[in-house]
């Protein structure tokens, strides 16, 4: 197995340098106060007290982060983004990511990894199993036959210790135990969110006492022209990436490394998602019921943007930059149509998208791809960059 390279960035020393001026966490309130909270209007950030709760005997809360431009709710349950606040191309205020405005709804919801840090391995690993240092680890299957986003019971779903370092900047961490969800290792993660002017960078800082593999990304579902537009059809989107690697019917990729030309998944040049999406004569549209594939991203995406999307009624584009080899593009396919969402808005099939930066899937059981283990001693250090603009 290749040896793992991961990209530290100057952000890192920021962050560091940063800590010692820690502001205090919020201090939880009891849940009845959950019961006192008013309906949420649309393109509010949601009311940190219905937040305030207890899961698995830890407390929750909701922390919101402010710039000049932008704003965000992130919540320490699953380490996720409840809401994100952009002005359009008129200046109106708009939530672009999807959420719910309670700690129960995403606990109780059947899509539950909305805004979430997902791990320890986002994406699948085929047939629940991998091969390491010698060894043979079992996890739980929960995606068919394949572990998906961590198993189980991921790190969307266990409560993350919280810390606002300022207005514009959060720090999460959580301690995964050996053996958890069936990985190796008792890994210590961080992720720091920080807004600076009209972008949020998610930083990732992990290490290990045993061999692991690690593939950590953010699931949020992007809707740029606001919750309850309609469809994302006519979003115009741009992937800097020449090849992609196809899966199986378990989308599970193959190991080949394919060039997109030719085929619905060439985004080399702004498409709109929806443009060829319906093309059931190309075997991966129909194994993924639309996209959920991975984008092998060019070497320049190193120093400009792995992808860029627009809202076409909003004008909102969203530009994605990262230091991974690959992004996975997710359409919405499976979307349930039933979840209710801020504002008393509810989601639709094929209504959000999802571009998660990531090392590939199945990387511990594919030689050839970019390697996703991480050593004692090794210190795991990755960012994403989503910058915000209108026109």
């Amino acid at each position: 197995m290749n040896k793992l390279i991961f990209f530290a960035s100057g952000l890192a020393t920021v962050l560091f340098m940063s800590c010692g001026n820690n502001n205090p966490a919020p201090v939880p309130a009891p849940t009845d106060t959950i019961a006192k909270t008013q309906p949420l209007a649309e393109n509010q950030l949601p009311d940190p007290a219905a937040f305030r709760d207890t899961v698995d005997g830890q407390p929750t809360a909701l922390y919101i982060l402010k710039s000049k431009e932008i704003s965000v709710a992130i919540t320490n349950y699953g380490a996720r983004v409840v809401s994100l606040i952009v002005p359009d191309k008129n200046g109106k205020p708009t939530d672009v990511v999807l959420g719910y405005d309670s700690i129960g709804k995403y606990i109780h919801q059947p899509d539950t990894y909305f805004g979430a840090v997902v791990g320890r391995y986002g994406n699948r690993i085929a047939k629940a199993h991998f091969h390491l240092e010698g060894k043979d680890y079992t996890l739980a299957a929960n995606n068919g036959p394949n572990s998906l986003h961590g198993g189980k019971k991921g790190f969307d779903a266990v409560v993350w210790t919280g810390k606002q370092l300022s207005d514009s900047m959060l720090m999460l961490t959580y301690l995964s135990k050996d053996g958890e969800e069936g990985y190796p290792g008792s890994l210590q993660v961080t992720v720091f969110y920080l807004l600076q002017g009209s972008q949020l960078t998610i930083n990732y800082k992990a290490t290990t006492d045993q061999p692991t593999v690690l593939n950590l990304t953010n699931h949020s579902y992007f809707k740029l022209n606001g919750q309850g537009s309609g469809p994302i059809a006519n979003h115009q989107l741009a992937i800097n990436a020449d090849r992609y690697t196809p899966v199986d019917s378990t989308l599970i990729p193959t190991g080949r490394i394919a060039p997109v030309a030719g085929t619905p998944f060439d985004f080399r040049k702004p498409t709109a998602i929806g443009a060829r999406v319906g093309d059931t004569t190309n075997q991966q549209i129909r194994y993924g019921k639309g996209y959920d594939h991975n984008f092998v991203l060019n070497p320049e995406t190193r120093k400009g943007p792995a992808a860029i999307v627009q809202g076409d009624q909003s004008g909102i584009e969203l530009a994605v930059f990262t230091d991974q080899p690959g992004i996975q593009f997710y359409g919405g396919n499976v979307m349930t149509g039933t979840n209710p969402l801020k504002a008393g808005k509810t989601d639709a099939w094929r209504s959000a998208f999802c571009l998660e930066t990531q090392h590939f899937p199945d990387s511990p059981n594919e030689p050839s791809f970019p390697s996703t283990e991480l050593k004692p001693g090794q210190k795991y250090n990755t960012e994403t960059i989503f910058r915000f603009s209108a026109k």
